[in-house]
């Protein structure tokens, strides 16, 4: 039985991870909540709701994800699978076996949840959020003959898979920077269909001027960085 653990990067989300972990399936082995310098209640409130915390004090949303994937690298039974998801409850943590599904019976190696907008609720996605997602796939598409069509933070991938890419982005740009390199490295690949609801609390990226232009710069330029390789 393939084994699946969960990785929540969150910052100041003590108002929204309980409800998250309560959601969690028991299909997961381990789901692992990085606190990125939180200043509320956010590590306190996932311990309570049974989940590993670790410590990431530099910010940005790579910097968790690479601390995560770097304390499960080394335990001693690695996980097959590893699910990204957000911690604001925007995401539906009990669609996860739907999300894993094509890696466990379809074969896939990457597996992105797709916020379509017909299963989006109204306002759970700001217009920035919306234009810079089909700018961002369209170009994808263009550049590289890709099918994406969201660079949704609901993913699953095997974990050998993810280790081969070498991810490096440390902050906006870690989704598209996965999808890009499983481009590159010819991964098996698919799109599920997944509802996307208003995020609890103020969004530290789409919410602000400063981090919706800062997110899109760094995921446009990853994507020009890849169409001159």
């Amino acid at each position: 039985m393939q084994q699946i653990a969960l990785i929540i990067p969150a910052y100041n989300e003590e108002k929204s991870i309980g409800s998250v972990l309560a959601d969690i399936p028991s299909m997961v082995l381990e789901t692992v909540v990085v606190d990125n310098n939180s200043t509320d209640g956010t590590a306190e409130k996932a311990k309570a709701g049974g989940a590993t915390v670790l410590h990431e004090p530099r910010k940005g949303y790579g910097y968790a994800c690479l601390k995560g994937i770097d304390y499960l690298s080394k335990r001693s039974r690695r996980p097959d699978i590893i699910v990204f998801m957000d911690g604001d409850y925007s995401d539906y943590p009990e669609e996860l076996p739907a999300v894993v599904a094509p890696i466990l019976e379809g074969g896939k190696d990457m597996v992105i949840g797709a916020r379509v907008k017909d299963l989006r609720e109204e306002g759970s996605m700001t217009p920035q959020q919306v234009f810079g997602n089909a700018l961002a796939t369209t170009l994808m598409k263009i550049l590289f003959g890709a099918r994406y069509t969201d660079l949704g933070p609901f993913r699953a991938i095997r974990f050998d898979a993810l280790e081969s890419l070498e991810m490096e982005d440390k902050t906006y740009g870690w989704t598209v920077e996965m999808q890009l390199k499983a481009l590159k490295k010819k991964l098996a690949y698919t799109e599920v269909p997944v509802r996307y609801r208003k995020r609890i609390g103020v969004s530290k990226v789409s919410g602000t001027v400063k981090g919706s232009i800062f997110a899109g710069v760094k995921i446009l330029g990853w994507i020009f960085k890849y169409s001159l390789k």
